[in-house]
């Protein structure tokens, strides 16, 4: 008789052949919170003004050089299912703020850290998460008290380009003056009336290559990298139409054929269509339209009568920007070639083809004081350097839209948390329960913010928090880290430090961070880590089948 291999015992005997199954603290918590902690340990190193960018080649092999979190996030392809909750958790905070998707990486990190030695010292997870989710509440109450300096005015540029000095200044450290003022001069051009209704997609990034970044400039209106297809490149208070069709005679659904005997007959088909398209053109021209933004291809026989005509043609492939420009002019797209209606005709102060660097632009722009679209032009010597500014931008163009919600900010450089650190060390005593210890260690968590800030300014952790934790005891809650002394220091950051360069105004910003981005932040790190504590199982199904994924060397872009 055959000998035959019993099944293993327990919960693996009732699934397939080749799933995985983790279950208690030392398989599944403690893999999971090593997984979390090697995450947030490989981002910690980019945060702040003197992060260490990262080199990240996607699966289609593009080349991504930043220090910008969020993008390498998106980029990376993480597997680990309890890693992939705290990405999560910072593409949450990405959608809701546009910033602070590192910060909550580090706090989640440093909260599963102090975590673990919770648990090996005996207590349960269920009781570590009660704690955590005590302090959170206390921490959130504690972090209303910091906030304060308001933006008063969101239409002063001064003001606004302080507010959002910090956030660039992460990205873009000795360049922050410059972008922060080109920010808020785009942001305030294109805020409508209700500031609610501020959309980030409003403030468009041009990218031109050539010249140094402090050549970039803000333009009211919208700038295209092409030529325009007639043989006209300005127009000044001009009407324009948009249409969404190509400009060309439209196609019969079904083909048909046509027998021609003679030459006479071949003249006669040929002007028949020649003269629909001329009366098409002239329709336009009589309801006063100087300039046509066309979303598809332009006839050669069309572009003859708008040629003759001096009609200036843009011609916009994408329907996004096709929306922009409609925005921008207050027109409405037409979806067919027709006269447009005096409803349907926008105005646009100029519209005029010129030379970037190397480049042809076309530009659209409005010089009234809302211009609905703003386009920042960026200039840099390579495409990965303009790639790293963008982002920067789009960093503080979501600071904009959080000031719009909520106009305070906090103490920054790491003062808010070790001030927040210190309130919830002082909560914990008068707790009587188990939670006091999951509550203290959620203040040490807190201490992971400034110290990743003066460990990548390649001082010493340990004294700066010495520093920063007597400054505070003594009463200054607004002390942070110092990231411009060679020496482990201070600063008071409601301070404004020395201009920088020139008369800025943005250099005399105070080091302040959004209250807003800082709130959520807070509130995403605390549930990301608490969900992974609560997962004592990982059960994983055996992958389906298929053919193997290619290797290295296929030429299949889904590798």
């Amino acid at each position: 008789m055959a000998m035959s291999v019993p099944l293993p015992p327990g919960f693996a005997s009732m699934l397939k052949d080749g799933a995985k199954h983790y279950q208690g603290l030392d398989e599944a918590v403690y893999r999971n919170i090593e997984a979390c902690k090697e995450l947030a340990k490989t981002t910690r190193s980019a945060f702040g003004p003197n992060g260490m960018n990262k080199i990240v080649i996607n699966h289609i092999e593009k080349l991504f050089v930043t220090s910008d979190t969020a993008t390498i996030l998106s980029e990376l392809e993480v597997q680990h299912p309890a890693a992939k909750l705290l990405v999560l958790a910072s593409q949450q905070q990405e959608k809701e703020c546009g910033d602070g998707t590192n910060l909550v990486l580090i706090l989640a990190g440093a909260l599963l850290e102090e975590a673990e030695e919770l648990l090996r010292m005996g207590l349960s997870p269920t009781e570590v998460i009660e704690g955590y989710e005590k302090a959170m509440d206390k921490a959130l109450e504690y972090l209303g008290e910091l906030k304060g300096n308001p933006v008063q005015n969101l239409r002063d540029e001064t003001e606004v380009a302080r507010a959002v000095n910090t956030s660039v200044c992460s990205k873009q450290y000795g360049y922050e003056d410059f972008l922060s003022e080109l920010i808020a001069k785009a942001c305030i051009s294109s805020l409508p009336a209700d500031k609610m209704h501020f959309n980030v997609d409003h403030v468009r990034i041009c990218k031109i290559l050539g010249s140094s970044l402090l050549s970039s400039e803000v333009c009211k209106g919208m700038v295209f990298k092409r030529e325009t297809e007639t043989t006209r490149d300005e127009a000044v208070n001009a009407k324009v139409a948009v249409y969404s069709c190509p400009i060309e005679l439209l196609s019969t659904e079904t083909k048909g054929t046509v027998l021609i005997n003679n030459a006479e007959e071949l003249k006669s088909f040929s002007k028949g269509e020649e003269n629909a398209i001329e009366q098409r053109i002239k329709d336009i021209v009589d309801s006063g339209v100087e300039v046509v933004v066309a979303g598809g291809k332009v006839h050669e026989l069309a572009l003859h009568y708008l040629n003759l005509n001096n009609i200036l043609v843009v011609r916009v492939p994408s329907k996004f920007d096709l929306r922009r420009v409609a925005r921008v002019t207050k027109s409405t797209i037409l979806t067919q070639l027709v006269r447009p209606s005096p409803e349907d005709i926008g105005f646009i102060n100029s519209c005029y083809l010129t030379e970037i660097g190397e480049t042809n632009c076309v530009v659209m722009k409005q010089t009234d004081e809302d211009s609905k679209i703003a386009t920042i032009i960026i200039r840099g010597s390579t495409d990965s350097l303009m790639d790293d500014v963008e982002r920067a931008i789009d960093d503080g163009v979501n600071t904009f839209k959080a000031l719009t919600r909520d106009a305070s900010s906090v103490p920054g450089a790491g003062a808010a948390e070790i001030s927040l650190a210190l309130k919830l060390q002082k909560h914990a005593e008068t707790c009587p329960g188990m939670e006091q210890y999951s509550i203290k260690k959620f203040a040490d968590a807190l201490e992971a913010v400034p110290k990743a800030l003066a460990e990548n300014c390649g001082v010493k952790s340990a004294e700066v928090l010495s520093q920063l934790y007597a400054a505070h005891q003594a009463g200054g809650f607004s002390t942070g880290v110092d990231i411009e002394s060679e020496l482990p220091s201070v600063t008071d950051t409601n301070k404004p430090s020395a201009p920088s360069g020139g008369d800025s105004v943005s250099s005399l910003a105070p080091i302040r961070d959004s209250y807003y981005v800082k709130w959520w932040a807070l509130k995403f790190a605390t549930k990301a880590a608490c969900t992974v504590l609560q997962v004592d199982q990982i059960i994983m199904a055996k992958p389906a089948g298929g053919p193997k994924a290619k290797g290295p060397q296929g030429d299949n872009d889904d590798d």
